[in-house]
């Protein structure tokens, strides 16, 4: 092997680290995502809240405003989006941390790796 190039396995381990991190980002944009609507199901079910009884409710479907069934359906169907969310977002942080963890050993293998290669140590 030529001197400064790298054994095949650290290479390997390299990819692998940028995939976690990748997939790691794009979990982080989700969970975001995920968090924002939450938070915009919180505003709502507020707002619901504070209307009187007989208040008229509209919700967005698409580019459409649909009249509901009334405040109280209207605010069953956000409570049951926003209970299916936090689960979701439960899953999210699940699964971010056993990246994270992943990453964390990945990452200690090619320190070593390299370690071993600095000191001449080297065993493939």
């Amino acid at each position: 092997m030529a001197q400064g190039e790298l054994p095949p396995q650290i290479k390997d381990q390299l990819q692998q680290f940028q995939s976690l991190q990748n997939q790691l980002q794009v979990l982080a944009q989700q969970k975001a995502q995920m968090e924002a609507r939450s938070k915009e199901f919180q505003r709502a079910q507020e707002a619901l809240g504070e209307a009187a009884d007989d208040t008229t409710v509209y919700r967005n479907v698409g580019s459409l405003l649909i009249k509901t069934k009334g405040k109280e359906a209207v605010l069953k169907d956000i409570g049951d989006e926003s209970e299916t969310l936090e689960v979701r977002l439960k899953n999210f942080e699940k699964q971010e941390s056993r990246l994270r963890e992943s990453l964390t050993e990945l990452q200690s293998k090619i320190e070593n790796g390299l370690r071993r290669m600095q000191g001449g140590g080297q065993s493939e």
